[in-house]
């Protein structure tokens, strides 16, 4: 089985964890809180150098870092990656976009301004660039989604969900999204696709839910 070291509260795990669940897939959750350091131990080093989150360990003691390439993994034969050469290398601009703009701006303020205690006064000096970046990168979602209801092709795809994780948290970086109606109904569209789960979701969550639909076995039924 699939096995997910992640923070729950992250932007990027929470997209592997969307993922696996639009597709059905199960998977082992282990818990890394990178605000008590549990990422820098040794054991978790010999996993991910970078000690980083998430990391994705495949059967056979692979291991697989970076959120993206995670998704990119994942997906590869499913719908929500293109299979066309086109597709995907627009699937993957808009993950490169992600990361480099929206990840680096969007994510970063959430982090320290809503995650670390003390954390604006911390970065005091990076708010400004963060929001900055963080609402040029929101004009450029803006005006393309205007003429789409999805980032690629018209249909859901990880690019969707990779922007997805940390935009429909940016208002908990200080971000204020009245301005970006295309945005706005692009992230109820996500929200709305079958399978979609929020950031506090967790594996067990869909046993629990699997559980309570199964029919009650007769000895449960029998009173006494």
């Amino acid at each position: 089985m699939l096995k997910i070291y992640a923070m729950q509260s992250s932007g990027n795990s929470y997209k592997v964890r969307l993922l696996l669940a639009r597709l059905g897939l199960p998977f082992d959750l282990v818990d890394v809180d990178l605000l008590h350091g549990e990422n820098r131990t040794p054991d978790f080093l010999m996993r991910n150098p970078e000690g980083r989150v998430p990391l994705l360990e495949l059967p056979g003691g692979r291991y697989l870092p970076e959120s993206n390439a995670i998704l990119f993994y994942l997906a590869d034969g499913t719908p929500l990656l293109p299979n066309d050469p086109l597709g995907r290398s627009e699937t993957l601009r808009w993950m490169f976009f992600e990361q480099h703009s929206v990840d680096s701006s969007i994510g970063l303020a959430r982090f320290w301004l809503k995650l670390v205690r003390g954390g604006r006064d911390l970065r005091t000096h990076d708010i400004d660039r963060w929001m900055e970046e963080g609402y040029a990168a929101l004009g450029v979602m803006e005006r393309h989604l205007a003429r789409r209801p999805f980032v690629v092709d018209g249909t859901l795809s990880i690019a969707d969900l990779a922007l997805y994780a940390h935009t429909h948290v940016a208002e908990e970086g200080d971000f204020d999204l009245a301005t970006f109606p295309a945005v706005r109904a692009w992230l109820d569209r996500v929200a709305a696709q079958p399978g979609h789960v929020g950031m506090d979701w967790r594996p067990e969550d869909a046993q629990a839910q699997a559980d309570s639909a199964s029919p009650r076995s007769p000895r449960l039924l029998t009173p006494g």
